[in-house]
């Protein structure tokens, strides 16, 4: 099973932008830095009332996280994909890039869309060839396996937490930052120019724990959201820039710098 940690950015996160193709471009920047570090989860938290930015935000890193061959089917057009031409590939394991269908191999696990036909379930993983299907009785994407030291005609249905490459990242909604680390239940690594210096023995084994690295907005601090009330078990606020010649650092560059130090340790 693929271990890796979880990050929370606001729905602020794109209000240093004016254009909603800058928006975009900085989504396609913060997906490619959670894919290629393995963030498991990313986790929008609310900021105030950013309503416009928050459905951007959450549809392009939905969109960018699906496998480019069932992209026309989960997503109808839509205002917030207008510029989805700027978007960078994520190019990781579950985004296999063959069409061909003798690229399947007894044992592969694939990103496929199952769908009803005739009354029979059947998945379509992306190579002009549908399979029959077993474990799911609802159409839409599904996570599947070919049985291994057999002829590859059936696909069984997986949990794709039982990957052992990195399999993209999920999505999720939290209210607030504070119910955010309420809910959490395991280690909280707050990303602050005010925390402690971000020493290895302080950030070591976070892909080895249940670890959510939390960011603020290119406004404000996470413990300016949070109107200063952090409370959280098993929670440390880390300074992971402590030279740093800029007056600010884009939430972007942070995210990149923050977990290549992480991947590190």
């Amino acid at each position: 099973m693929y271990k890796g940690l979880s990050v929370a950015i606001p729905d602020s996160s794109l209000t240093d932008e004016s254009t909603k193709l800058a928006k975009a471009r900085k989504i396609s920047q913060l997906a490619r830095s959670m894919a290629i570090f393995g963030v498991k989860e990313v986790l929008v938290y609310k900021d105030g009332n950013n309503s416009g930015d928050r459905s951007l935000l959450l549809t392009i890193l939905h969109y960018m996280e699906t496998p480019q061959f069932m992209r026309k089917h989960l997503f109808p057009k839509m205002s917030e994909l207008k510029f989805a031409g700027v978007l960078h590939p994520l190019a990781i394991p579950s985004h296999s890039l063959s069409s061909d269908v003798k690229s399947i191999k007894p044992g592969d696990i694939r990103e496929g869309l199952a769908v009803t036909l005739r009354g029979r379930k059947y998945v379509d993983v992306g190579v002009n060839h549908l399979f029959a299907v077993e474990g799911t009785k609802r159409d839409g994407r599904v996570t599947v396996q070919f049985p291994p030291n057999v002829s590859v005609n059936t696909a069984h249905v997986i949990p794709s937490e039982n990957t052992s490459q990195y399999w993209g990242y999920k999505v999720r909604e939290r209210s607030s930052v504070a119910s955010l680390l309420r809910e959490w239940s395991g280690r909280i690594i707050i990303a602050t120019k005010s925390g402690k210096v971000a020493t290895k023995p302080r950030i070591s084994n976070v892909y080895k724990d249940n670890t959510l690295v939390v960011f603020g907005s290119p406004k404000r601090d996470v413990i300016d959201i949070a109107g200063g009330r952090l409370q959280a078990n098993n929670m440390i606020q880390l300074n992971f820039f402590p030279h740093q010649n800029t007056r600010t650092i884009r939430l972007e560059e942070a995210i990149l710098g923050t977990l290549s130090i992480l991947n590190i340790s």
